[in-house]
């Protein structure tokens, strides 16, 4: 949100610049980063302020990929005005329903099938070459997130050298998949809340972070959400079904073992660095509501870990650490109450 009394005037000021009613300003959202997100209205419209201060997140990324989604005819929302130097985008509204709203049993291959094709059209359109590279110091960076955040911060636990003994040598698995597999263009975070209903759906929100990287990031990021589960087959016949149009499309020729190894260890790997992200949403940065999400989080990386014998080790080890834990719950919660 928006406090500092300056960069509120300086939001105030935009919104007036652009024609727009300052007094129909009103919180739209906020997200993970330092970005806020308000809606106002303008000639009986209803319009979106992003305001991403631009030492902490600048705008020209989210202007830069935005664009390049945009020309190959997927649906992020248009720029209608844009202050760059201070940070300030008025941004087509795209509405206030989320895939996450929508998602149910009978919904799913719908809107699923749509998020798909949009899905398809990014990975063999744009290849993703001129974004910073998913490199292996990135990638190993997020998963050393979980003995931090996790085990450290909030569970209080510290990792004797045995532990890390397992800890790197599950990590370097994990890695070296991972980075076996083809690149290309990467969302980072192609899930229900970052997928509006929004016609021509989706409407595609939060891609400033875009890399190059592992082609099933993206894949695994939409099939195993972080905010809603679906039946292991349900998941395993969407993602063949992707991989039989990659494959038909030239894309890539691997075979469905192979690709289900690249979809599963690519999800360890953004689980893992989840696992610890929530954690660190929570404690550094004042949003405890990310916790309720880490029991659906942890039981993707226990399944998936649980099918492959060289992370036994690991999978032990998560195990113990997490028995009998609420996640849900800060480790200062009582110190807090008191």
């Amino acid at each position: 949100m928006t406090t500092d009394a300056s960069r509120q005037t300086a939001l105030h000021a935009f919104v007036v610049a652009c024609g727009a009613d300052p007094l129909s300003l009103d919180v739209a959202s906020a997200d993970a980063s330092f970005r806020s997100y308000w809606r106002v209205r303008r000639d009986g419209r209803s319009f979106i302020v992003m305001d991403s201060p631009p030492d902490r997140e600048p705008v020209a990324p989210w202007l830069t990929i935005g664009a390049q989604l945009a020309a190959v005819g997927l649906h992020v929302p248009a720029v209608h005005a844009a202050d760059t130097e201070q940070g300030f985008l008025l941004l087509e509204d795209l509405g206030t329903r989320l895939y996450l709203d929508a998602l149910d049993a009978d919904s799913a291959d719908a809107l699923y099938g749509a998020a798909l094709d949009a899905l398809f059209v990014l990975q063999t359109q744009l290849d993703g070459r001129d974004l910073e590279r998913y490199d292996e110091a990135r990638l190993q960076m997020e998963l050393e997130y979980l003995p931090e955040w996790l085990l450290a911060r909030h569970l209080g636990l510290q990792p004797g050298c045995g532990d890390w003994d397992v800890l790197e040598l599950a990590f370097r698995r994990i890695l070296d998949t991972v980075q076996s597999q083809p690149y290309g263009f990467v969302h980072r975070d192609y899930h229900s809340r970052n997928l509006m209903l929004a016609p021509p759906t989706p409407g595609i929100i939060d891609f400033q972070g875009a890399l190059h990287g592992p082609l099933t990031y993206d894949l695994v990021s939409l099939l195993r959400d972080c905010y809603i589960a679906w039946p292991a087959a349900r998941v395993d016949a969407w993602a063949e079904a992707y991989r039989e149009r990659l494959v038909a499309s030239g894309r890539i020729a691997a075979g469905a073992a192979q690709f289900r190894r690249w979809f599963d260890f690519t999800g360890l790997q953004r689980h893992i660095k989840v696992l610890g992200l929530f954690c660190r949403l929570c404690y550094r940065d004042g949003k405890p509501h990310y916790l309720d999400d880490l029991p659906l989080v942890l039981r993707y990386v226990l399944d998936v870990a649980g099918r492959y014998a060289e992370l036994a080790d690991f999978v032990a080890l998560l195990s113990r650490a997490t028995a009998g834990v609420d996640l849900r719950r800060r480790r200062d919660a009582d110190a807090d109450a008191a």
